[in-house]
């Protein structure tokens, strides 16, 4: 065996035990909520309100403010981000100002998002007098979202190759219509599979809507915009940390972690399957 067939062996098998300890230590995670929540979660505990101090009825409330906060991100933050992403790539052209925005944009991506809390709720919450409400967390979320869903829809579109451009404008085509006809079509399964990945993100997100959307207790469903909600996310760090009876408290945590994790799974596997769709009809 060679010095090179001997290093690409070692690294092969390198890579293959961290991607064999990355699905165990998956696997044991996945496993200790199972394990820990399966017990509490029911038809009551998926449809009915919380009592008891949190150590009993069920997340309703929590999971329909996060399907608020999320859909309510997906909507401002994907056609910003696409936009965004179509100038950059295809109208900016190449100049050290569109450099340094896409470095920007690309550090802003790596923020912890407490501080985009910080921000959204100075702006929002405070100068804007939204109030600690869904449309105060749903613009926060699209800030934290939104570098993720400018950047993956860039790579996507840098991706398409050159010829699908030349070839259109060549024939006379328009700038628009050469995006339109040609270039987001092929980039657009990348675009929505990182862009959905980012809305995952945005379910599961703690510290920004603590700050700005989410109550400890809601009784009830918000009924405009201006209200404020519950979420699993925030639900499960009260539960934790705010309950008078942890030990009652825990298995309610855990379910509804368990639930969170469904949700953020379910995003993912449709990202997946949509790529994965998306790139068969492209290679036909």
């Amino acid at each position: 065996m060679n010095k090179k067939t001997l290093k690409q062996t070692i690294f092969f098998n390198v890579f293959r035990a961290v991607t064999i300890i990355v699905v165990i230590f998956l696997v044991y995670l996945i496993w200790t909520f199972v394990q820990n929540g399966i017990g509490v979660i029911n038809w009551t505990f998926l449809t009915d309100i919380p009592r008891q101090g949190m150590t009993a009825g069920g997340i309703f409330p929590a999971i329909v403010g996060t399907i608020y906060i999320t859909l309510g991100t997906m909507a401002v933050a994907l056609p910003i981000g696409i936009a965004a992403a179509i100038y950059l790539v295809e109208y900016a052209g190449q100049n050290r100002i569109v450099g340094l925005v896409n470095t920007a944009i690309t550090n802003l991506a790596g923020v912890p998002s407490i501080v985009f809390g910080l921000f959204g709720f100075g702006l929002f919450v405070v100068f804007f007098r939204f109030g600690t409400s869904i449309i105060a967390g749903t613009l926060t979320m699209s800030l934290v979202v939104l570098p993720i869903i400018i950047s993956a829809s860039r790579e996507a579109l840098v991706s398409v190759p050159k010829g699908f451009r030349e070839g259109s404008l060549a024939l006379g085509a328009t700038r628009w219509q050469t995006v339109w006809h040609n270039t987001l079509p092929y980039g657009i399964p990348e675009m929505l599979t990182g862009s959905i990945l980012a809305l995952a993100r945005a379910a599961g997100e703690t510290a920004p809507l603590i700050l700005t959307a989410a109550f400890f207790y809601s009784p009830s469903l918000p009924q405009s915009p201006f209200d404020g909600t519950m979420t699993l996310a925030t639900h499960i760090y009260y539960v934790l940390t705010q309950s008078p009876n942890p030990a009652l408290a825990r298995p309610v945590a855990y379910g509804t972690a368990l639930v969170l994790i469904a949700i953020v799974m379910s995003l993912n596997a449709v990202a997946i399957v949509f790529r994965t769709r998306h790139r068969r009809k492209r290679n036909w």
